[in-house]
């Protein structure tokens, strides 16, 4: 863990802001804004091993598996929010997909100092969530060196299950042990060194594919309409009836109709609606396709 750390894209100096310090602040704001524009393009560059990875994800998923996320500071935040997001977005249950983060839920609000240095904790915090080679492990580092994600890393490889590797670092430590590497170099941050910014924002967006392209796969979403939602409180209500409406054409009326009929099953409903079956009917061909519902139609 001695690598100097000049060597490492996130750390070095970013010449286009090296007098952000001199500039009013619309000009602050368009230097932010100028480096953010680059971060889409080195996502753009990893698509392949993204998509490489969300075919392991949704599989290892399907089996019963469990998507863990485990990183330290800002990359570990990062994946405990798009944990959090699947049971409201896709109507999982909360233990498909975990986040952990070096020095534990105290962490999450705040800096935990040194925690990010132990191999042995993260291997600690994985044996605690019985974590097993069903299971599959997406190690979030921008500098791809970070002891407690790569001992976690090491761990998944000891157990025999699959790993993946987020860092915004080419040739890392990290991309060594990981079974697929995602890369996305965003270059320089505006601020040296301060990697919640580009690197964060690249490590976000590449989350956000792995959980969305994976549930996608599963079944939890109809065309462009997220399907399996849970209806949790009066927004999300209205929202299940938005999306019944946009599926089938119906009025509110008649959604609401449904839904009650369902007990708020998104999925179920708009198949009531479209196919005119019975309900247990219905119930009996979403579960032979899975829970998917353009195949269930299709079926008819």
């Amino acid at each position: 863990m001695n690598q100097n750390l000049d060597q490492l894209v996130t750390e070095s100096i970013n010449e286009n802001t090296k007098n952000i310090d001199q500039l009013d602040t619309i000009n602050i704001v368009k230097a932010i804004n100028n480096e953010d524009k680059k971060v889409a393009l080195a996502v753009e560059k990893e698509l392949p091993n993204i998509s490489k990875a969300v075919d392991i994800i949704s599989n290892k998923l399907r089996e019963g598996g469990r998507l863990i996320y485990i990183g330290a500071g800002t990359s570990g935040r990062l994946g405990i929010l798009d944990a959090s997001e699947c049971p409201p977005t896709f109507g999982v249950d909360p233990n498909m997909v975990i986040g952990l983060i070096a020095g534990g839920d105290k962490a999450i609000r705040s800096a935990v100092e040194g925690a990010e240095d132990s191999k042995e904790k993260a291997i600690d915090q994985l044996k605690n969530i019985k974590f097993n080679s069903k299971d599959i492990l997406v190690g979030i580092a921008a500098s791809g060196r970070t002891p407690f994600v790569i001992g976690g890393l090491e761990y998944a490889k000891e157990i025999n299950t699959v790993s993946i590797g987020i860092t915004c670092n080419p040739n890392s430590e990290i991309s060594k042990i990981a079974d697929v590497s995602i890369s996305p170099v965003v270059g320089p941050e505006v601020i040296s060194g301060s990697t919640r910014m580009k690197a964060g924002t690249a490590q976000k967006m590449v989350l956000n594919m792995l959980t969305t392209a994976s549930m996608i796969k599963l079944g939890k979403v109809y065309k462009n309409l997220m399907v399996d939602l849970q209806a949790k409180n009066l927004k999300l209500i209205e929202r299940c009836k938005k999306i019944v409406i946009q599926a089938t054409d119906v009025n509110k009326d008649t959604a609401t109709n449904y839904l009650e009929k369902t007990d708020y099953n998104v999925k179920l409903a708009i198949f009531l609606i479209k196919s005119g079956l019975q309900i247990n009917n219905a119930k009996k061909i979403l579960a032979d396709y899975d829970g998917h519902l353009s195949e269930a139609l299709n079926s008819l």
